[in-house]
């Protein structure tokens, strides 16, 4: 089969569409076609050798993807050759087939595109178990997202506005402000020009909030910290800002704050399986309905994730980077 192979470059790694050894499945798995993937900031860190996959999985870069099942392991039952899925991977994506545990797959309905498909697993239970599970995210509270019209960012504020929560977005430009708006937040910062500390205590009304969802880390953390009310809760996923910063330990104390770093790709198979089929449970139905939309930004061919790579490192995109295969329908 064909896949993104990484050849590691003193300034950008270089990453070439060719022939590699075919892919095997075991009894209790699937194998998908698969037809269209997605770009994560995950997969640029890997292909800096910053991010390894977890011990035991693929060493092709891609955390979700969509298709069609190819063939079915023999103990593997209620999923058939030709069904349309989609799932969220440990690595594996940017290729033509992926092996796949039959419970981390999710139904892809006939009027999905692979391309939605695609822009949902890794984006929208990132966001899901982070808010909810990991952030005890409830109707009428106050949550602040970072980086709002990111791929996390645009599902965390569909999902914060639908159980009734009241959303503050921060984003980069005045057209992501924008989206953010567009998608439901009550409350978007242009962080370049605005200090989000001052603008969320303005709008909550000196009283900070409930919950953070945090991707930069670094020098956010003394500010994220200064902007919980009491009991907040301020869940860490990602370090683009710095691994350190500086943290008030008295507000940490004083407020009974908690603060919390959250990875879903390393976690255990049954874990993510957990997370999958609560998330199908609780808001899958939504999403096939409309009345939550994965953002796709750009598609690319699956031969240019160089491209795709480039575009996402230039922070140029409101949601979701897609790479087709052939078909895409």
């Amino acid at each position: 089969m064909k896949a993104i192979v990484v050849y590691p470059d003193s300034q950008t790694p270089q990453l070439r569409w060719q022939d590699v050894p075919d892919i095997t499945f075991n009894d209790d798995q699937v194998l998908v076609d698969i037809q269209a993937a997605a770009v994560n900031r995950a997969d640029l860190s890997q292909a800096r050798g910053q991010y390894p996959p977890p011990p035991g999985e693929s060493d092709i870069l891609g955390l979700e993807m969509a298709g069609t099942i190819a063939a079915v392991g023999t103990k593997v039952t209620g999923w058939q050759v030709g069904d349309r899925v989609c799932a969220l991977l440990a690595g594996g994506g940017y290729a033509e087939q992926v092996a796949v545990h039959p419970q981390m797959l999710l139904p892809l309905p006939d009027h999905f595109s692979f391309v939605q498909g695609a822009a949902v697993p890794e984006v929208w239970l990132t966001a899901f178990v982070n808010l909810f599970q990991e952030g005890g995210l409830q109707a009428e509270e106050w949550v602040l997202l970072h980086a709002g019209a990111s791929g996390v960012g645009t599902a965390a504020i569909q999902l914060a506005k639908a159980v009734g929560a009241r959303v503050i977005a921060t984003a980069g430009t005045e057209g992501k402000v924008a989206a953010c708006r567009d998608l439901g937040a009550d409350v978007a910062i242009h962080y370049k020009g605005q200090d989000f500390l001052a603008e969320t205590l303005a709008v909550t009304h000196s009283q900070g909030v409930d919950l953070i969802l945090d991707p930069v880390g670094g020098d956010y953390l003394a500010r994220n910290v200064s902007a919980l009310r009491e009991g907040g809760r301020l869940v860490c996923i990602g370090l683009l800002g710095g691994r350190e910063g500086r943290l008030d330990m008295g507000l940490l104390l004083g407020r009974s704050l908690q603060l919390k770093g959250s990875r879903l790709r390393p976690r255990p198979l049954a874990e993510k399986i957990q997370i999958t089929r609560a998330f199908q449970e609780r808001f899958w139905p939504l999403l096939t309905a409309g009345q939550l939309r994965p953002i796709i930004d750009s598609t690319f061919p699956m031969a240019e994730a160089q491209a795709a790579h480039e575009y996402m490192r230039g922070n140029h995109n409101i949601g979701k980077l897609i790479l087709t295969r052939e078909s895409s329908n």
